[in-house]
C-alpha cells in the first residue's frame, strides 16, 4: 500500500529564487536516491508569506526512506541547502510533520 508523507520546512528571508533555482536544477544522483529509497509524486510548496515551504510524497510499500539519511548524497543536498532554510545539527532540514486531515479522491 502507498503511504503519502507530509512535512514543513521554513526558508530564510530572501532565498525563494535561490531556493527554486537549486531544485530546478536537482542533480541527477540526487533524484535517482530518491527513486531508489521508493519516494515518487514528491511536491514542494511555498506560502510566501511565512516562508514556509509544505512538502509532500508518497512512497513505495517497499520503501526505504529512512536510510536516505545516510547516503553521501543527501548529505551533500542538506549542506548545499544549509544557507537557505532552516536546518537542525548535520544540516538536515528542519521538518515538521503534518497531520493528514482531509483526503478526496
Amino acid at each position: 500500500m502507498t503511504t503519502t508523507r507530509a512535512f514543513r520546512m521554513k526558508l530564510k528571508p530572501g532565498m525563494v529564487e535561490e531556493y527554486r533555482r537549486r531544485h530546478d536544477e536537482l542533480w541527477p544522483d540526487l533524484a535517482q536516491a530518491l527513486g531508489e529509497a521508493g519516494i515518487y509524486d514528491y511536491s514542494i510548496f511555498l506560502d510566501k508569506e511565512t516562508l514556509h515551504l509544505f512538502a509532500v510524497l508518497k512512497l513505495r510499500p517497499d520503501h526505504s526512506i529512512d536510510a536516505l539519511p545516510q547516503q553521501p548524497v543527501m548529505r551533500k543536498w542538506w549542506d548545499y541547502m544549509a544557507d537557505l532554510m532552516e536546518t537542525v545539527p548535520g544540516n538536515r532540514p528542519r521538518e515538521w510533520p503534518l497531520q493528514p486531515m482531509f483526503y478526496f479522491a
